[in-house]
């Protein structure tokens, strides 16, 4: 897997505990600052309704979708709330299949080589390493040798702005960023010169 610091690197929002009536201006802001995908984790308060607040802003290009996701019925759920992108932190071939039947973007995660190469059987291109702070940008790398070219690995879980130059050499397509945006308690301010902080940050790793 060649360096993706020179090629389209994708950046992930993860609201992990965002709550209905705040996530339409949480995602305005992020959007301003330049983030296509939003992923509203499932063990947030009431994910779906959130869900549907995104899919109905009408902001072009934005892609949202459900993070956390275990089962089937949740993939149902997310499609019918209008999410595009399923996310999960482990590999399942059923809940990958299903979100492929109702052509959603499906983002399994996994571990090791035997995780990858089943999700990628399923049907999966995009995978996420999780936790990718655990495996580092080492394991990424020697994985590279062995995973088929259409797949792309996206670095979730642990990620900060400070260690983005390495993943980007190891060959990561894209980064998921959580509590780097956002958390609850977090001010719309404060995630504004968050959003902006990582959005640069990323231009800058792809820079050098």
């Amino acid at each position: 897997m060649k360096s993706n610091a020179s090629n389209e690197v994708a950046l992930v929002a993860i609201l992990r505990g965002v709550t209905p009536d705040k996530v339409a201006a949480i995602a305005q802001i992020l959007y301003e600052a330049g983030l296509r995908t939003i992923e509203v984790p499932l063990n947030s308060p009431d994910p779906f309704a959130s869900i549907e607040t995104l899919a109905k802003l009408g902001l072009k290009d934005l892609k949202v979708g459900a993070g956390t996701v275990l089962t089937v019925e949740q993939v149902n759920r997310t499609r019918q709330a209008g999410g595009r992108l399923i996310v999960s932190p482990i590999t399942k071939v059923e809940v990958i299949r299903r979100a492929l039947e109702l052509k959603l973007d499906v983002m399994p995660g996994f571990g090791t080589a035997t995780e990858a190469f089943e999700a990628i059987a399923a049907g999966a291109t995009d995978l996420k390493l999780f936790p990718a702070v655990t495996y580092g940008p080492r394991h990424l790398q020697a994985l590279g040798a062995v995973l088929p070219k259409p797949a792309r690995v996206f670095a979730v879980g642990g990620v900060t702005t400070t260690g983005l130059t390495a993943w980007l050499a190891a060959g990561a397509a894209g980064i998921g960023f959580g509590s780097e945006i956002f958390r609850p308690h977090y001010s719309l301010a404060d995630i504004q010169t968050r959003a902006q902080h990582v959005v640069q940050s990323l231009k800058d790793a792809q820079a050098l």
